[in-house]
């Protein structure tokens, strides 16, 4: 029997392509656990916690992402890609109040929609190369965007850039504490925020109805409830 043969008919004679595609696919299976569980927890998601989630060993995500840093580049590479995106498409606006108005609103719904991405706005990440000069080429749009709706006098001349992270980080807040309970929260308080930029008598959206008080009761329990559990640790 030619076994050389066999084995190469067969593909057997070519480890090499086989423990790629095998390493390509766990490496895929650990971006989509990565995904899930920092979309719905946020980043204190541990690497072991990400594994588990994938179906592989701890070994196995340490050769593809060596840090955490690592990991949440990679996974939210595209998210940063489409904050990019919101700052180009604002520049873009023919009327840069509207403009204004619809990056702020556009930047919240997407924290709103992952809550890692949410804790990835009001975070830095020294060593996540690729995120960081995407946020660098997001802010100094941002920069552009403020310069431009203030020219149209609808802007308060006072709002700053760093209002921006207040903003984000409110924002992040309040997903934090409701999402699970009145998710459309955020919208509300965007809202008041919008209102509270804008000259007297610019043009600003309809307010968004406020949660109802079960909902937040609800969101208020589920945080103390939280809260007594990291007290309770040892």
């Amino acid at each position: 029997m030619n076994t050389a043969g066999t084995l190469s008919a067969s593909g057997g004679g070519r480890p090499g392509a086989g423990m790629r595609a095998d390493a390509e696919r766990n490496r895929e299976r650990i971006l989509a656990a990565a995904r899930k569980l920092y979309a719905r927890e946020g980043l204190s998601i541990s690497m072991a916690a990400v594994a588990r989630e994938a179906g592989v060993g701890k070994a196995t995500l340490f050769r593809h992402f060596t840090t955490h840093q690592d990991l949440i580049d990679a996974v939210f590479a595209d998210r940063m890609d489409a904050y990019v995106r919101a700052t180009e498409e604002a520049l873009a606006d023919d009327d840069p109040w509207l403009g204004f108005l619809r990056y702020i609103t556009e930047v919240c719904a997407m924290q709103a929609e992952d809550r890692g991405f949410a804790d990835v706005l009001t975070l830095t990440f020294s060593t996540a190369e690729a995120l960081e000069e995407r946020r660098t080429r997001a802010y100094h749009g941002f920069l552009a965007i403020i310069e431009r709706a203030r020219s149209t006098g609808h802007l308060q001349p006072d709002f700053a850039s760093e209002d921006l992270i207040l903003v984000l980080m409110a924002n992040a807040g309040v997903i934090s504490a409701t999402g699970g309970d009145a998710p459309e929260s955020w919208r509300r308080l965007i809202g008041h925020l919008l209102r509270g930029f804008a000259t007297h008598g610019a043009p600003v959206p309809p307010m968004p109805p406020a949660p109802s008080s079960a909902s937040l009761y609800r969101a208020m329990a589920r945080t103390e409830q939280r809260h007594e559990g990291e007290i309770a640790k040892p």
